[in-house]
């Protein structure tokens, strides 16, 4: 990690993970701060937290936007004992239960594409969330209101955002992808439209939208995002009805015939109750 945090709005800063083009946001109060996401090990939030402190002196609360190891797999090295974690509750538990499955399918997920970084990640140690959201809950940073909702199943069954309303800024999670299509492993493709409608509600036509990954961007870009979304699942719905195999759906997908296939499977699971 070479690059710091850059300032997106009023005391919002943006830092971008160049191995995964991973977003972690640091929102600075006074005498309080804000950390969205840890990124994947010990070493990449070590220098994490050496950018997040040539910004602010203070000490910061943490949130991970869902549980996904390049969005919390930091926690440990971030977090001193006394460090207040947020999730949405599913996302906790996945973390706090099943820490050593998280761990096994992140390094099943990276070995073959960055061998290191999966050898790194076996080898992690993981920190639940101390503290679960399950709808809404707010926080006082320094005294800046900041609001993370859990808007409905989509990328994952535990994902949330973090809402800035003083600079503007709404922190998406994976529900928004900006440098690639959505990632559908986990997702819940006919519900994730209306997680995006939901968070949608919380913008302005000058709200500055982070994604998980890659650029920030404008309300436009969601907007087509959940149109794509949309799309996707009439699809798969359509697809259903007919008895027409995954592949045939994934042939249409907006967003290319590899994640279409993944979210055709996942959608024929929700609608066969498998999911």
């Amino acid at each position: 990690m070479t690059a710091g945090f850059s300032e997106v709005a009023a005391g919002v800063h943006v830092l971008r993970e160049p191995t995964l083009a991973v977003n972690v946001v640091l929102v600075a109060g006074d005498g309080a701060a804000l950390l969205v996401d840890t990124l994947s090990t010990a070493g990449q939030a070590r220098e994490l937290a050496e950018a997040a402190r040539a910004v602010t002196p203070y000490p910061w609360t943490i949130v991970n936007t869902h549980h996904h190891f390049d969005h919390c797999f930091g926690n440990a090295t971030l977090a001193r004992p006394d460090t207040a974690i947020y999730a949405q509750a599913q996302a906790a538990a996945a973390l706090r239960d099943r820490s050593d499955a998280v761990r096994r399918a992140a390094y099943e997920e990276m070995h073959a594409g960055h061998p290191a970084l999966a050898e790194e990640l076996a080898h992690t140690e993981l920190r639940a969330p101390t503290h679960e959201v399950h709808e809404e809950t707010v926080l006082d940073v320094g005294g800046r209101r900041v609001v993370l909702r859990h808007p409905g199943h989509g990328h994952t069954d535990a994902d949330l955002v973090v809402h800035v309303p003083d600079a503007d800024v709404l922190v998406a999670g994976d529900l928004v992808e900006q440098s690639g299509p959505p990632a559908f492993e986990e997702s819940y493709p006919l519900k994730w439209p209306d997680a995006l409608a939901d968070l949608l509600r919380m913008t302005t036509p000058a709200t500055v939208v982070v994604p998980g990954h890659g650029e920030p961007v404008g309300v436009d870009f969601v907007r087509e995002q959940h149109a794509q979304l949309a799309r996707q699942a009439w699809l798969i719905r359509a697809g259903h009805t007919g008895s027409a195999p995954p592949e045939r759906v994934a042939a249409e997908s907006p967003f290319g015939a590899r994640p279409g296939l993944i979210a055709a499977r996942r959608g024929y699971a929700e609608l066969d109750g498998t999911a």
